[in-house]
């Protein structure tokens, strides 16, 4: 089926939501455990023991759990402050957190700590950036936080965009007028298809299908299970191998039988276009170290650009780090979602 189609359901006992273009699975968000600090959610929290030499603090979250703030300037045990989190923390380890606090909704994302009014570089008509300008002005009134306007918002009525734009400031304002206290858990981290409907608005799906065999009906079940393989097949019989370590993803291009320089370079390029979607399906993050099948120093050079606009493309806070003297190219990629593999095997 062509077009962009949103799945939405429950499979292995969780919340499902999954994002299909032209008959490919693309994006999928789960449901994560009970246990797990969900991103974005908003904490008050209580500082606890710095860490000399490790550049932040150790927090105390709430249900004994712990958070680590890259930052520890003018904090004193005891104190109490709020933060979010960015990210999902790796098994023993403390929450990722951060005191620069967004509140994000369908059109608007509210920024306390940087004011100011922006429009989404994808608006380009000059008669839509002045009228959404217009109604977030008018929306925010003398509000102190700053705004940034999403593409979503581009023809929306201005009512719908007003009261988005309200109740997020309303938010916000409730959020940080509560920072005394006990650690305590003051907004929630969105559902997965509460995300899908923010974060997957634009461009506008063809359909929405939460039917009760909406999963099934798309071949989602299918293709998480084909997602805990690690090989990932390529064209002319070549593969790729993704598999999460505690320290690192490894990433190997084999081309199967032929070992001709033609037949590296059609694997490799096919396996970099290929990669930002195995790592964004598969919930992998960190270190990510490829070792292409050999190339020379010319087409490493194309495999590079191949990289990069593929990774452009995707969501995550990525960075290209290069090749290594081994001849291995690597990738730093946020760690945002909890591994695919690890999530099927968890239940609350």
């Amino acid at each position: 089926m062509n077009g962009i189609t949103i799945a939405l359901g429950i499979l292995h006992d969780r919340q499902i939501a999954a994002r299909i273009i032209d008959g490919q699975l693309e994006d999928l968000l789960i449901a994560l455990p009970d246990t797990v600090c969900l991103p974005e959610a908003i904490y008050r929290a209580r500082v606890g023991r710095q860490m000399k030499g490790m550049g932040g603090v150790f927090l105390d979250l709430p249900d004994g759990q712990r958070a680590f703030l890259k930052q520890a300037k003018g904090l004193r045990p005891g104190d109490a402050l709020l933060v979010q989190v960015t990210g999902v923390s790796e098994a023993g380890k403390a929450v990722p957190v951060a005191t620069r606090l967004l509140f994000k909704s369908r059109y608007a994302i509210v920024t306390p700590d940087a004011p100011g009014l922006n429009v989404s570089r994808q608006i380009r008509e000059a008669d839509e950036q002045a009228r959404l300008t217009a109604i977030a002005s008018a929306a925010m009134h003398d509000s102190p936080h700053g705004l940034i306007l999403r593409s979503a918002a581009e023809g929306v009525e201005d009512t719908a965009l007003r009261d988005d734009i309200t109740a997020m400031c309303d938010l916000a304002q409730a959020v940080l007028g509560d920072r005394t206290g006990p650690p305590e858990l003051l907004v929630e981290g969105p559902t997965p298809h509460v995300m899908a409907w923010r974060d997957w608005a634009v461009p506008d799906p063809d359909e929405v299908d939460d039917s009760p065999t909406a999963l099934a009906d798309h071949g989602v079940a299918e293709a998480l299970d084909a997602l805990l393989s690690p090989d990932v097949p390529l064209p002319g019989g070549a593969v790729m191998a993704v598999e999460g370590t505690r320290a690192l993803i490894a990433v190997d291009v084999n081309t199967g039988g032929d070992a001709s320089p033609a037949a590296a370079l059609k694997a490799n390029l096919a396996a970099a276009r290929a990669l930002p979607r195995e790592l964004r399906l598969r919930g992998l993050g960190g270190q990510v170290v490829i070792d292409f099948a050999p190339a020379s120093k010319k087409d490493r050079q194309v495999l590079e650009q191949t990289l990069r606009a593929a990774f452009r493309r995707d969501s995550s806070e990525t960075t290209l780090a290069g090749w290594t003297p081994l001849g291995n190219f690597e990738v730093q990629r946020k760690r945002d979602r909890m591994p695919l593999a690890d999530l099927l095997r968890h239940r609350d």
